[in-house]
């Protein structure tokens, strides 16, 4: 690290669980984000702040007038711009040292499979049933770390998969099928600063993961309750019929 760089990481470097070797983690990580909506776009922006050296932005959508009241990457002079590249222009406005990559598609499988292994962690920050399977079966695949959060109305959750543990469960031992008829943000609604606090809450567990400190949530899955401002945990267990990881 260059001194620039020392005094931008001091609160991190300061800390003795993080050091300059775990800050040097994350300068020569690579990370993958799924969806740069009301989950990615507080992940993204922490995760550049925090020094990741490379982050890859995923998601083939443009940025709307009604999703700002919640996903705080975009701007209102971005609208109709694409959400990788109005992601990428915040992220490197607080952070212009490192590097990102912009996927303004949908991936699919085979595109996956070629990602994820060159990734130290991906958060699947989507909100449908598909994407997240898609992801998770890759990430198993290859012993990639994933992240994963969802949010709706006024909940949210986040569990941690990490393959290269044999009794970690994965994401289809929780839901072992997708539902056609979830409903989604737009039919029931979401209160900004909650998919926010998921999305905070999927970095920081990308941060231990990649510099190897605290406990992650592997193997549970942390609930939270915004009305009541309560946290939950269930613990979780691999399932022995599970189709990807068992």
């Amino acid at each position: 690290m260059n001194n620039e760089e020392i005094d931008r990481y001091s609160r991190h470097i300061t800390l003795p669980a993080v050091g300059r070797d775990g800050q040097q983690r994350l300068l020569d990580s690579h990370v993958l984000i799924v969806g740069l909506g009301g989950l990615g776009s507080p992940a993204a922006m922490y995760l550049a702040a925090a020094g990741v050296g490379k982050l890859s932005f995923a998601d083939f959508d443009t940025v709307e007038l009604s999703n700002l009241q919640r996903q705080i990457a975009h701007t209102t002079s971005r609208v109709r711009e694409l959400k990788t590249h109005s992601a990428r222009t915040a992220a490197l406005e607080i952070n212009p040292d490192i590097e990102i990559d912009v996927i303004d598609y949908a991936l699919e499988r085979d595109e996956l499979d070629e990602l994820i292994p060159t990734c130290s962690a991906v958060l699947d920050c989507s909100d449908n049933f598909p994407t997240r399977f898609a992801v998770n079966a890759s990430c198993v695949a290859h012993k990639v770390p994933l992240i994963t959060g969802a949010a709706i109305r006024f909940d949210g959750q986040v569990t941690v998969v990490r393959s290269d543990q044999p009794d970690s469960p994965c994401y289809r031992c929780l839901y072992s099928e997708g539902s056609d008829t979830a409903e989604t943000c737009e039919q029931t609604g979401i209160l900004g600063p909650v998919v926010g606090l998921i999305g905070c809450i999927q970095a920081l567990e990308t941060i231990k993961v990649l510099c190897d400190i605290g406990d992650d949530l592997t193997g549970r899955l942390l609930l939270f309750d915004g009305l009541g401002l309560e946290f939950n945990e269930i613990r979780l267990k691999k399932s022995p019929d599970c189709p990807v990881c068992s």
